[in-house]
C-alpha cells in the first residue's frame, strides 16, 4: 500500500499520548506518517511537581514536553495554533475550522483522528474540538479525507460502526516513555496510568478508535482490523 498520512487533531500538549500512542507508533512503524494539530499550548494546565508557573512559563514547558514526546512516538509535525486553554469554546467557530481544514489540506490527510462527542472525559476544549473537525470533515472542505474515527473507551465495542482495537504489544514502552515526557501533567498522568513501570496497566492493554465516517457514510456498519483498510 502506497504510503499514507493520519493527522491527529486534540485541543492540549498529552492529548495524543494519552489516546493514541499505540496507532501512532504503529503507524510510523508500517512506514506511514503522522502529523499532530493542538489547538492550545496547555498554558491553563498544572504544573505537576515543577513548582509554580506563570502561564507563558508553562506554555514554553509544555511546548518542549510535546516536542519530547512527538520524537519519542515518531510524530513528523506538529503544530499548536496558541488558542486559549479553556477557551476554546470562545473563538469563533470558523476560525477554528478553517485553521483545522488548512492543517489536514497541507498534509494531504487521508485519516483523521479526534475526540468522541463526550470529549473522553467531558473536558469543554476537547468538546469543541470533536464538533469543529466533524464540521469540516462532514462538509468535504477536505477532500484528501477518507476517514474519521474517534477514540473509543469501554467494551471496545460498538452497535453502529467498526472498532479498530489495538494491543498494547511492544508499544507500551513507547507510550510510557512518552507519558513522561509530559512531566508537567505527571499527577494527571499518575491518576490514569499508575506508575510509570516496565508492564502495561491492566485497563490500558488495548486503545480502540471508532470510525465515524468514511467517504461521506456516517458510522459505517463494517469490520475492519487496520484504519487502512479499504482506503482508495
Amino acid at each position: 500500500m502506497k504510503h499514507k498520512t493520519i493527522a491527529f487533531i486534540y485541543a492540549h500538549p498529552d492529548d495524543e499520548t494519552f489516546s493514541s500512542s499505540y496507532l501512532i507508533r504503529q503507524t510510523v512503524d508500517e512506514g506511514h506518517r503522522v502529523v499532530l494539530l493542538t489547538a492550545t499550548r496547555g498554558d491553563a494546565g498544572k504544573t505537576g511537581r515543577l513548582g509554580s508557573m506563570t502561564p507563558q512559563e508553562l506554555a514554553a514547558r509544555r511546548e518542549r514536553e510535546l516536542e519530547q514526546a512527538a520524537r519519542i512516538l515518531g510524530i513528523a509535525e506538529v503544530r499548536q495554533l496558541g488558542l486559549g486553554d479553556g477557551k476554546l469554546k470562545d473563538v469563533p467557530a470558523e476560525e477554528l475550522q478553517k485553521q483545522i481544514a488548512e492543517f489536514i489540506a497541507h498534509h494531504n490527510a487521508e485519516v483523521v483522528v479526534t475526540f468522541p462527542a463526550d470529549g473522553i472525559s467531558g473536558h469543554k476544549d476537547h468538546i469543541v474540538i470533536h464538533h469543529a473537525v466533524n464540521a469540516v470533515v462532514f462538509s468535504r472542505r477536505t477532500p484528501t479525507v477518507q476517514k474519521l474515527y474517534y477514540n473509543q473507551l469501554g467494551n471496545y465495542q460498538s452497535e453502529s460502526s467498526s472498532v479498530v482495537k489495538l494491543e498494547a504489544g511492544g508499544y507500551w514502552e513507547a507510550k510510557r516513555l512518552a507519558l513522561q515526557a509530559h512531566e508537567s501533567q505527571i499527577l494527571s498522568i499518575e491518576r490514569v496510568f499508575g506508575d510509570l513501570g516496565p508492564e502495561v496497566p491492566p485497563h490500558h492493554r488495548f486503545e480502540a478508535f471508532e470510525l465515524a465516517w468514511e467517504r461521506g457514510v456516517h458510522f459505517p456498519p463494517k469490520t475492519e482490523r487496520s484504519v487502512w483498510n479499504d482506503l482508495l
